[in-house]
């Protein structure tokens, strides 16, 4: 397993998996201390990761989520990229353990920028938000070859 602090010092193979995969996982702590994992759309938007919510249907308003709550009282979580395949020589994840800062949409241009970049659905239906910046701390990455 290798470790780095910065998304610029990742091995070739790493970069290129942050690059190409279209989902992410982020890991949180909720109210109950309890872990919580959710899938997310993600960017890298210079050293950072950002994620942001989003149109698809919601319970409640994007500031009143869950996941927003939770990281406005712990902002520290974990975000995977993984390659799963059935020939298990090919498997592959990243994680990357970091502070997270909502931000308002008004304050997220360059972020919202990468997110609609990467995923078109976007382009027409902007995130109304809040942004996740996750800023890494420490990123872990590994591979079966």
């Amino acid at each position: 397993m290798g470790r780095s602090a910065n998304v610029a010092e990742l091995p070739p193979w790493a970069d290129a998996l942050i690059e190409r995969s279209r989902i992410a996982h982020l890991g949180l702590i909720d109210d109950a201390g309890a872990p919580r994992v959710l899938p997310v759309t993600y960017a890298r938007c210079g050293e950072h990761l950002v994620s942001a919510v989003d149109q698809k249907p919601k319970r409640v308003a994007g500031q009143e989520l869950a996941r927003i709550r939770w990281l406005r009282a712990r902002p520290r979580a974990a975000l995977t990229i993984d390659r799963y395949e059935d020939e298990w020589s090919r498997l592959a994840w990243v994680q990357v353990l970091g502070r997270v800062e909502l931000l308002d949409v008004t304050q997220a241009g360059e972020e919202l920028a990468a997110l609609r970049e990467r995923y078109p659905q976007y382009l027409d239906a902007p995130p109304p938000g809040p942004v996740l910046v996750l800023t890494p701390e420490r990123i872990l990455f590994w591979r079966a070859a």
